[in-house]
């Protein structure tokens, strides 16, 4: 059952995966052909994220060069 009074859930991780299936329907529709798995990457920001993950490891003093 629904909470009474109006309190609203979110999740997060849901409301995130569904606005990037949005941008991958816009940047779908405006193509061409095909979308490249490259631009799916590039729509996702899949490289930022490796980037954003490999820099906090980078920070983390485990000692490694």
């Amino acid at each position: 059952m629904a909470p009474v009074g109006g309190t609203a859930v979110q999740d997060h991780v849901a409301l995130a995966e569904i606005e990037l299936c949005g941008e991958l329907i816009i940047a779908a529709s405006a193509a061409e052909e095909r979308l490249s798995l490259e631009s799916i990457d590039q729509v996702l920001r899949v490289g930022e994220e490796r980037a954003a993950g490999e820099a906090a490891s980078d920070g983390s003093g485990s000692g490694t060069q």
